[in-house]
């Protein structure tokens, strides 16, 4: 079980994290939500989850570069017609957000004990180490470490 979903802390993050969220089930709403994310690039925390949260909140520059990046990740190996895998806590003004990697899905719809981890999340809290299960598999550590240092 991981620290995310058994209940433990008090956190805020954690807490927001447990929160109600709104699936993306559609790719045109997932284009909306990366608009309402580039019109509102500053303060986002970018946390790739099975690795350690980050300290402090990424610049505009490496929001954008990140949305670009995961939305060809998620078109490419998410091969559906529809989206489903991305969930917000609010479309018009968003300030959390969870990705589920195509690769790791598990039981990310319907219910299940020990939900799935999301592969990476977006807020505007700091985030809490969620304490993944599972490191990033290699080629997804490599992308994640190619994204952040170029």
């Amino acid at each position: 079980m991981n620290r995310a979903t058994d209940g433990s802390g008090g956190d805020p993050y954690l807490s927001a994290f447990r929160g109600s969220f709104y699936g993306v089930l559609r790719w045109p709403q997932l284009d909306a939500l990366w608009d309402s994310l580039r019109s509102d690039a500053e303060g986002w925390y970018i946390y790739a989850v099975g690795e350690p949260p980050p300290e402090r909140p990424a610049d505009a520059e490496r929001l954008l570069r990140f949305i670009e990046e995961i939305d060809a990740l998620l078109r490419r190996e998410h091969e559906e017609d529809y989206c489903g895998i991305v969930y917000t806590d609010a479309f018009e003004t968003p300030t959390f957000i969870k990705i589920f990697d195509p690769n790791n899905l598990g039981v990310s719809c319907g219910f299940s004990d020990n939900p799935p981890l999301p592969g990476w999340v977006l807020s505007k809290m700091k985030p809490a180490d969620l304490q993944a299960d599972t490191p990033l598999p290699g080629n997804r550590r490599r992308w994640w470490q190619r994204l952040l240092g170029g």
